[in-house]
């Protein structure tokens, strides 16, 4: 990597899904999984901005997921910050989550193909670069950050939202786009990525700069012999060579 940082100005996304599914472990069988609401943060000079969003019904209620115009009109809204407004999308696992969910539920596949290439994944540089996935918990933990929320998870958020809980769902989100953002901007302030790892000890990296995912894509494959169930690259990204039907 170069001995650089390059700082972008960030717009942080992330979405919770829908779908009550059985099992949490294999989503790509419950297909689809429909977007209960999302969230955006950003930098201001009063500090993170947290915009959220859902469905609305008739009488301004949330409606249980956001019909196709809406998410229609959540990526044309990414595209205008992106693309006219100067922001660099970030996310911590975007890639092979939130944006191939978006691009499903929105129909706009080649859209969200682009805004996935011109994003910035923060798990996604982590595993081009070393091979295996990390949690943004972790990273943020290792930071000296606050991380996600706590008792919270991406697979109770669909309960909550049923439920009528949806304020508390998003404080889920808003929370997991201001870590990501802070995690972003901690780890360019210090040059170094640390997490902890499973076993509770803290472990870091040398940092340069935070890479597109068109970059990181272009890395160079890592040694991964010593591992017994190496992800492919291709885990993350296989929704973007076709659509969804």
């Amino acid at each position: 990597m170069e001995d650089f940082i390059v700082t972008y100005k960030w717009l942080s996304f992330d979405i919770e899904t829908a779908k009550i599914t059985e099992d949490g472990n294999n989503l790509e069988a419950e297909r689809p999984l429909g977007i209960c609401c999302w969230a955006l943060a950003w930098e201001t000079h009063l500090g993170v901005e947290i915009q959220t969003g859902h469905g609305l019904a008739a009488n301004y209620t949330p409606t249980p997921r956001l019909g196709k115009y809406e998410c229609q009109a959540l990526v044309k809204k990414l595209r205008q910050l992106t693309l006219y407004e100067g922001y660099t999308l970030l996310t911590h696992n975007g890639v092979g989550f939130d944006l191939d969910i978006l691009a499903e539920e929105s129909g706009m596949h080649a859209e969200c193909v682009e805004l996935a290439m011109n994003s910035v994944d923060m798990m996604l540089q982590f595993h081009c670069t070393k091979g295996f996935p990390i949690g943004l918990d972790a990273i943020a933990k290792g930071m000296g950050l606050s991380g996600k929320t706590e008792g919270m998870s991406g697979s109770l958020a669909p309960v909550l939202w049923a439920n009528g809980e949806c304020v508390k769902v998003l404080e889920y989100v808003g929370q997991d786009v201001r870590s990501t953002l802070e995690v972003a901007l901690r780890v360019e302030q210090i040059g170094e990525l640390r997490w902890i790892a499973k076993s509770g000890r803290l472990n870091a990296v040398p940092f340069s700069r935070w890479m597109t995912v068109r970059e990181a894509l272009e890395l160079p494959l890592p040694n991964v012999s010593w591992m017994t169930d190496a992800w492919p690259r291709e885990k993350f990204t296989s929704w973007m060579a076709e659509a969804k039907k």
